[in-house]
């Protein structure tokens, strides 16, 4: 039985828009913006937590604290 032409147009449409709408979804998963962003926001999360910030200053402190003893030796 042959089939409608306006039915194989419309199942063209849905079918090209099904194609947009998943290339829209793979080209943001591969967005390396969407990554960099992602890294950010992590290390900015750890660098809140009292144990990595506190340990830095300590780690810095440390390291001005050679280098000044060294200057003036």
């Amino acid at each position: 039985m042959a089939r409608d032409p306006d039915s194989i147009q419309q199942e063209i449409e849905r079918a090209r828009d099904a194609l947009a709408a998943n290339l829209d979804v793979l080209s943001e998963r591969a967005n390396p913006r969407r990554f960099v962003d992602q890294g950010r926001s992590t290390a900015l999360a750890k660098l809140e937590d009292p144990k990595v910030k506190y340990g830095l200053y300590a780690v810095g402190a440390i390291l001005a604290l050679a280098v000044l003893r060294r200057l003036f030796r």
